[in-house]
């Protein structure tokens, strides 16, 4: 996590100072909890919030405490007691620390999908213009990187919609399964903890129980959070790459918006070069070179170990401050996104109509040609075109064979490029209703 691909709301997330913040309220909730019960007196629960609720909580005293005790939430806690004073004797009655870090750990990120679900409606309100934009703007789809039917730009904009769409429905399911609260105590028996503080410290911070906390929360719903975090990086690469390829020289239907004193290259002054979906599909590869570590979080030893809690520290931050960047760098490529519709045509005819050949090739079956040889006789046909020797059209009009069964009034109403458009509509509809 560096500020060059951060943005401020979510590192705030992540400040330790907002990591204290949240683990006194975690902390100051439990005593209301306790009070109600009368495991404390609600004086001290009182006296708690009234010093703690807008207390500056010291970072650097409370690593130096760390320091020596060796211990986080024991060095706040100490700190903590230096700031409410005798009533401090109350605090984390019942709980261990897992409870405190844990239950922080799910409010942080539950808070982080509630900016990466907000960064991915940004998204699809841009994908939804631009694809509207060019519904039926022609290009060239391509197959193995090869030039297969013609589509439109608009669809694959379209494309990309229904992606992120889905991942906006992951990134749902994933806040929901990670937003629990545990704290159950030592072991996870609520031996020495009521199970009503858990559930009105859960209330309190947004969050559902954990059924069975074992003392820590089951690392398979970090890991599935971690992994539909990876999903959405994918998709960035995606289309990140798609725009890459259209960008290249040879293509050029699509272009990066290059602004006004920007350079390229510094040694080569006319280079434009598609610098920012290449930085999207490096960020992609980072946010999922972080889920593996979150799967083998899974297994701890027992009612619970440490082992995931360095890797948490890390890729809990730098996963989500990683993709909500990548997130708004994607929005704002695809919304500046230069766009040459001239250039997609001059690729869709750079074939000579082979485009065009699938169509050639029913058209013969429906008129009683065998399909082993009405492919043959379309296959004969277009591989003179793509050896550059002429026109596709003008080579069936000249077979005898083709036109045995299809004649020149015949063939070309089979190269209409509105063929291939006819039901943009139909899909467009389906995708944004």
């Amino acid at each position: 996590m560096i500020p060059r691909y951060s943005r401020p709301a979510m590192v705030a997330l992540w400040e330790p100072e907002t990591r204290f913040r949240i683990w006194f309220e975690i902390e100051a909730h439990a005593c209301d909890a306790l009070a109600e019960l009368g495991v404390i007196p609600k004086s001290a629960a009182e006296t708690i919030w009234a010093k703690g609720r807008d207390a500056q909580f010291d970072v650097a005293r409370i690593d130096a405490i760390e320091r020596e005790t060796k211990h986080d939430v024991i060095a706040f806690l100490t700190h903590l007691g230096e700031i409410v004073g005798p009533d401090a004797r109350f605090v984390h009655q019942g709980m261990t620390s897992s409870d405190v870090l844990d239950t922080c750990l799910a409010v942080q990120l539950s808070r982080a999908a509630d900016m990466l679900i907000a960064d991915v409606d940004a998204l699809l309100a841009t994908l939804k213009h631009r694809a509207h934009e060019h519904k039926l703007t022609p290009t060239v789809g391509r197959s193995h990187g090869i030039h297969a039917e013609p589509v439109t730009f608009g669809l694959k904009l379209a494309q990309a919609y229904a992606e992120f769409s889905r991942n906006r429905e992951r990134l749902v399911a994933a806040r929901a399964e990670i937003a629990t609260c545990a704290l159950s105590g030592a072991v996870g028996t609520f031996a020495n903890i009521d199970p009503r503080v858990e559930a009105h410290v859960a209330r309190a911070m947004g969050l559902t129980v954990e059924p069975v906390s074992t003392q820590v929360i089951p690392r398979d719903r970090h890991a599935m959070f971690f992994a539909v975090l990876g999903v959405v990086a994918s998709s960035i690469e995606r289309l990140a790459i798609e725009i890459r390829h259209l960008q290249r020289t040879e293509v050029l239907e699509v272009e990066e918006f290059f602004s006004e004193g920007q350079k390229g290259s510094s040694a080569m002054p006319h280079k434009r070069n598609p610098v920012l979906t290449e930085n999207l599909t490096g960020l992609a590869r980072l946010v999922r070179g972080m889920v593996v570590p979150a799967m083998e979080n899974v297994a701890l030893w027992h009612e619970r170990d440490i082992s995931h809690s360095s890797v948490e520290r890390m890729i809990g931050p730098d996963a989500t401050v990683t993709l909500d960047f990548a997130l708004a760098r994607l929005t704002g490529v695809v919304d500046k996104l230069l766009v040459y519709p001239a250039n997609m045509q001059k690729n869709l005819d750079r074939l000579g109509g082979l485009v065009h050949s699938q169509r050639v090739l029913l058209a013969l079956t429906q008129g009683g040609v065998s399909r082993e040889d009405s492919y043959r006789l379309v296959q004969r046909n277009a591989m003179r075109v793509w050896r550059g020797e002429g026109d596709f059209l003008e080579f069936l009009k000249a077979d005898p064979e083709v036109t045995a069964v299809l004649p020149a009034a015949a063939l070309e109403p089979l190269f209409d490029l509105g063929y291939h458009t006819k039901h943009v509509d139909a899909i467009f509809a389906r995708v944004f209703g």
